[in-house]
């Protein structure tokens, strides 16, 4: 059992801390529509290459950061969003009902396949693990200093812009390896409720970023010992777990102040 599901089990455990991370500062942005668009984008990019029989995660990540740059186009906005959410799925579908491999390209897009996943999938997630955590601290400053105060001047302003698209195709990197490994819903499950949650009772930003981290990893473990248990999709139990410990947590816990 420990051979069978080791690698898939370390994979998903990488993801649930790094998903509800990128939650955590998309939320902070308002643009957590960006990562249903970027991760049906993901999807639609993976579907593409499997169909030129081309890997599919090079595949995932150019739509990805394509997708995830597009934020820097004058006027976009979650109505952009929305474009590209239904853009990623028509591609999706098309691609998938007009190849060879059919129903079965779009079904891994949308489950997932984390039980799949070997040792390129886990040394991705490793890698971007040690880029997030080695950045985070001042991509948190960033979220924070843009949200809460201009630039001082014309190089503070340079510089931000730097880092934000660094953080950006971080983020399309993390939502692409997500969208492959457990599906594009769960991986929007996992960016968006803890980061729901957290944000409602934190009563500061380290809270909520440790807070959103310990309801995904919760959500993650519950799932992988019930979807094995009961043999059902783990997608669909992960994002049943995270629905019903979100929930719970905004209905129990204090609100932060």
């Amino acid at each position: 059992m420990t051979e069978l599901f080791g690698l898939p089990f370390l994979t998903g455990l990488a993801l649930a801390v790094l998903l509800p991370i990128a939650g955590v500062w998309l939320r902070l942005r308002e643009e957590w529509l960006a990562a249903l668009a970027v991760a049906h984008l993901a999807g639609a990019g993976a579907v593409i290459a499997l169909a030129l029989s081309l890997p599919s995660l090079p595949g995932a990540l150019i739509a990805a950061m394509l997708g995830m740059l597009g934020r820097h186009i004058p006027g976009a906005g979650n109505s952009a969003y929305g474009w590209l959410i239904l853009a990623g799925w028509t591609i999706t579908l098309l691609i998938a009902a007009n190849s060879p491999l059919g129903e079965t390209l779009a079904r891994q897009v949308i489950e997932g396949q984390l039980y799949f996943t070997g040792p390129l999938e886990l040394g991705a997630a490793v890698v971007l693990l040690g880029l997030t955590l080695a950045l985070r601290r001042r991509i948190d400053r960033l979220e924070l200093a843009t949200r809460l105060l201009p630039p001082a001047d014309a190089a503070e302003r340079s510089r931000r812009r730097r880092l934000a698209l660094i953080t950006d195709l971080l983020l399309a990197a993390l939502l692409a390896a997500g969208t492959l490994s457990i599906g594009l819903m769960a991986t929007f499950a996992l960016v968006l409720l803890p980061a729901w949650a957290a944000f409602r009772c934190a009563t500061d930003w380290r809270q909520a970023s440790r807070l959103a981290v310990g309801i995904g990893v919760i959500g993650y473990l519950a799932a992988f010992a019930l979807a094995l248990m009961f043999d059902q999709p783990f997608a669909a139990v992960l994002v049943a777990t995270l629905l019903v410990s979100a929930s719970a947590v905004r209905q129990l816990a204090p609100r932060g102040r």
